[in-house]
């Protein structure tokens, strides 16, 4: 019997979110505080994008621009997402092909986690650790 490791069950959730208008400054002292890397980007509650610390070092940092540049200027975006109940290795294909770490994962049109690429290897590699203990048989 085959063994399908879906996205729903590796994605994190809740997602963190931040305010489109917050500033770079903010979602650094969040990041920090919150020991996250990267947030969902909402606009009057609605997704509009991704902010990730890579984001705000290349594209905020590296430019000589300000601590109070709005993470909207900054962001990712679109978002890119997955079903929850996709394979983990459809969600690690999707992330190779858009050269991405992350992807948001959406039910029923909200985005109820997300699934990231260290997340996925780590499942997949717990997947072949258990079956490498299984009995061999012919």
């Amino acid at each position: 019997m085959p063994i399908t490791v879906r996205v729903r069950d590796v994605m994190e959730s809740p997602v963190p979110t931040i305010d489109a208008g917050a500033t770079v400054a903010e979602a650094v002292k969040r990041m920090v505080a919150e020991n996250v890397w990267s947030f969902l980007v909402t606009k009057k509650g609605l997704p509009v994008g991704v902010v990730t610390e890579r984001d705000i070092l290349r594209r905020c940092i590296s430019k000589g621009h300000s601590l109070n540049t709005k993470i909207e200027e900054i962001m990712s975006s679109p978002i890119i997402t997955i079903d929850p109940d996709e394979p983990i290795g459809r969600a690690l294909q999707l992330m190779a092909e858009k050269n991405i770490r992350r992807l948001y994962v959406v039910e029923e049109g909200k985005v109820i986690g997300r699934i990231t690429q260290t997340k996925s290897m780590e499942s997949l590699l717990n997947v072949l650790l258990a079956l490498q203990s299984l009995p061999y048989q012919f």
